[in-house]
This record gives structure tokens, C-alpha cells and sequence, in this order.
């Protein structure tokens, strides 16, 4: 994580990165429809649901982080969490119609996390910024500018990344992480009670709303939409019913409590929570965590929480579906395109980028889950294991289960060939996913029989 602040003066003059030379735009080309595309022999290494294959868009990126596709020309943006020859964001095009990646641009030089496309520009963050660029034929030129939309954010020391979400209407849905595990006196120290007041929650642990068409926004220009949410890497608005939905990292050290909070509690517990996000909505962050088993949020111990009294967090809002602990979700989308079966149709994908803290269980996650919804706005039923084998690792007892769902033979995340991170959707309906590890990018088609 860098060191030194993002500050406005230098914004428009270092975000871009490199020398500026006029190019002439080129139109796009038209695709080919996805039943002439070739998947890989082994799907790029995944294992898909059913009637699904795969193909390896590009590779060796980088530290891949969240992505974003032009809806109108198929180009690609990656965004990195770690610069590559000094730059930030990958632009990847497909000229030649073969459904892979043949043109590699990069741009920027910063690195974050956020990637989006709204109203003809790119939207991509930094930890202390957001930064947006004009999209020319669908593509950045090397003469376009970047145009700070927030900046002078404070650079933190955990949990920094301005992951976003945008909507139809020009709002920037904006997460700030909390810089700490529980709000403790003394973070993540055996016996630390939790400030109670949270002074964090004055700045952090939401979800801030801003203007995505306003340069220039500072923190305290927009609204605070959310709050009690220590986390949430993973965002994305719904179109179905004009929501946005979030997914939350749960709290660590549970077991530094003892009593009731083993160790193997601590590695279940808290759940990472699947959030429907409205204006004002408080999810109990830090004086609450969230138990699937009971479907109950309980006081955190740092606030005199036993594992039963529910005290405060009785009018806590609760998630929508919850996850097991540390899976660390990183990215939700909603699909809308048409390519694949009916039933995914407004449906969730979630990407668990994995653990690291689950001893003395097996580590977890590094899977992409698809979860059907209803017209409520509302999990239609469980979630599903849409794609896995990321890590390149045996899962423990039968593939594809949710028994089994990323249970992994894996000492720790250095040991994983790849990690889940981001998900968008290209023009035709085809899934990209985006790994954190060695930086591939699979696009994962419907193999209409």
C-alpha cells in the first residue's frame, strides 16, 4: 500500500501517467456472436456449472483488482492494486474477434481498486480518490485527461480501498472501510474493550453517496447513505428495483475473547453478510456481529457480548443472506444480459477472494457463487457454486457442493494459483472474472447446445 497521500494539486497532472500524443480514434469492429468463439479445452482451469465454458481473456496482468466493460465497443478495463511498469489501469481490446485479448494499453499511476463505466467515462479509484475518463469510441486515449470526481481522502491504514458502485441516476456510491477490526482501544489486542461511543463511525464504516458528474467533491460533499458496515469491497446497484447491494467483511479475533468464542467459533463466525442498502440504513457494526446459524446479530464482546445478549443490536438491520466467516467477498454483480438461461436473469454473482484466518478449519472461499433472486429484491433461494477450482488446490470432499463450497486443502492465500477478485459484464451476456494472483482475466460463456 503506498505510503503518501493522492492530494488535488497533483491530480490532473500525474493521474494519467506517461507522454501525451494525439492518437486518431478507430471504430470498433463488430463481434462475432459468442457460438463462434472457442473456449479453452479446460476452461481456462475452472470448473463451471453445467453448460458453461470458459476461455482465458488475457493473463499476466498484474495484481488484478476490480473490472469494468465499455458496453458498446467490448473494451476491457482492469484495474490494479499494485502498479505494473508504473502504471495503475489495463485497457484490453479484442480487435481481431477471437474473443481473447490482442491490444494491451495501460494508463494511470496510481493503484486502487474501483472500476466502472457510467455515462460514456471510466470511473477508477485510488485509495484516496476517484478519478473518471472520457471514453472515446470506447476507448482512453493517451490525450485524455482523468477528471478528479473525489479527492484528498485520508490514506488509511487497513481496509482503504474506494471501492464504488454507480446508478442510473449519476449517484457514486463510495465505501469507506473502518481503519480497524472491532473500534477497540488498543486494535486487535486480547482484553481491548470497544470506544463507546465509535468515533470511527463519524468518517468511516459506510457507505458515502456523492455526485458522479461533480469535480473536485471532498469527503464532507456527500452524504453518509449507510453506516455500521466495517467493510464492503463488494458493491453494485440493481437495476431490477433501483437498490444498491453490498457485501460485508466480518470482523476478526472473536477468539480473543475465550469462553464461548473458541477458536473454531472464531473461524465460522462473524458471517460475511449480503446486504440490501438503503438510505440510513445501520447494520450494527462495531458493537454487533452477525450469526448465520441463528440468524441472529448478538453484542460484540469488546461491548460485553457473551455470545447470547443481544442488547443493542436488536434494532440492527439484518443482511439479506449470510456467508460463513472470512470468505472475503470482493465483488457482486447483477447479471442483465441475456446470454445465459432465464434463471440468472437478475440474479447475484459474488466473487470470495479467500481466507487467510480460518485455523484450525480449512481456509475458504476462492469461488464464484451465483445467487437467484425474486422480484422482491430478495434471495430466491440458496447460493449456488458457479465456478471454482481457482486456487488450483483439491477442495475438500465432492467439488461443487455447497457442503463443500470453498473448503480447500490450503495452508494460506500464498499458496493459492489464484484468487478470485472482480466480475463485470461484457455486451453479449458473457461473465469476466478477474484474478488477484498472477492477474488472468476468464470470460465464461453459455455453451448454447
Amino acid at each position: 500500500m503506498k505510503a503518501t497521500l493522492l492530494f488535488l494539486t497533483a491530480a490532473t497532472a500525474i493521474a494519467f501517467g506517461g507522454p501525451l500524443k494525439p492518437v486518431k480514434p478507430k471504430s470498433p469492429k463488430p463481434r462475432p456472436a459468442v457460438s463462434a468463439l472457442a473456449p479453452d479445452p479446460d476452461n481456462g482451469g475452472l470448473s463451471l456449472t453445467s453448460g458453461f465454458r470458459a476461455m482465458v481473456f488475457a493473463d499476466s496482468l498484474g495484481k488484478a483488482r476490480h473490472i469494468a466493460v465499455d458496453p458498446t465497443s467490448g473494451t476491457v478495463f482492469v484495474k490494479l492494486d499494485r502498479l505494473k511498469n508504473g502504471k495503475g489501469i489495463v485497457e484490453l481490446r479484442d480487435n481481431n474477434g477471437d474473443g481473447r485479448a490482442d491490444q494491451t494499453t495501460m494508463f494511470g499511476n496510481y493503484p486502487g481498486t474501483g472500476a466502472g463505466i457510467y455515462n460514456g467515462y471510466l470511473y477508477a479509484s485510488a485509495d484516496t480518490a476517484v478519478y473518471r475518463y472520457k471514453l472515446t469510441n470506447g476507448k482512453v486515449l493517451e490525450t485524455t485527461r482523468p477528471e478528479p470526481i473525489v479527492v484528498g481522502l485520508t490514506l488509511q491504514r487497513q481496509h482503504a480501498s474506494k471501492s464504488f458502485a454507480l446508478s442510473p441516476d449519476g449517484k457514486l456510491y463510495v465505501n469507506f472501510g473502518a481503519p480497524s477490526n472491532a473500534c477497540q482501544e488498543k486494535d486487535r489486542q486480547r482484553g481491548s474493550k470497544g470506544m463507546d461511543p465509535c468515533p470511527i463511525l463519524e468518517n468511516y464504516a459506510g457507505i458515502w453517496v456523492f455526485d458522479a458528474n461533480k469535480l473536485n467533491q471532498k469527503q464532507s460533499d456527500g452524504k453518509r447513505y449507510a453506516t455500521g458496515i466495517r467493510n464492503a469491497v463488494a458493491l453494485d446497484w440493481n437495476t431490477a428495483n433501483n437498490t444498491l447491494y453490498a457485501l460485508q467483511h466480518g470482523r476478526d479475533n472473536l477468539n480473543n475473547w475465550g469462553g464461548v468464542f473458541t477458536d473454531s467459533l472464531s473461524a465460522e463466525l462473524p458471517s460475511e453478510e449480503f446486504l440490501m442498502v438503503k438510505n440510513g440504513s445501520d447494520f450494527g457494526w462495531p458493537y454487533c456481529y452477525n450469526d448465520h446459524y441463528q440468524n441472529k446479530k448478538f453484542l460484540a464482546p469488546e461491548y460485553g457480548g457473551d455470545g447470547k445478549i443481544i442488547d443493542r443490536c436488536a434494532g440492527k438491520e439484518k443482511p439479506i443472506m449470510a456467508f460463513p466467516g472470512h470468505w472475503a467477498p470482493n465483488d457482486l454483480l447483477f447479471y442483465t444480459g441475456n446470454q445465459f438461461p432465464a434463471r440468472y436473469k437478475n440474479g447475484a454473482f459474488v466473487c470470495f477472494h479467500g481466507s487467510w484466518n480460518r485455523a484450525p478449519l480449512q481456509q475458504g472461499g476462492y469461488f464464484v457463487a451465483f445467487i437467484p433472486f425474486g422480484k422482491d429484491g430478495r434471495p430466491s433461494g440458496k447460493y449456488e457454486v458457479f465456478a471454482e477450482n481457482f486456487a488450483g488446490v483439491a477442495e475438500l470432499g465432492k467439488p461443487g457442493t455447497m457442503a463443500n463450497a470453498g473448503k480447500l486443502d490450503l495452508a494460506s492465500p500464498g499458496d493459492a494459483k489464484h484468487r478470485p477478485m472482480g466480475l463485470a459484464q461484457g455486451p453479449d451476456g458473457s461473465l469476466y472474472i478477474t484474478d488477484s494472483v498472477r492477474g488472468t482475466v476468464w470470460r465464461v460463456m453459455y455453451a448454447k447446445k
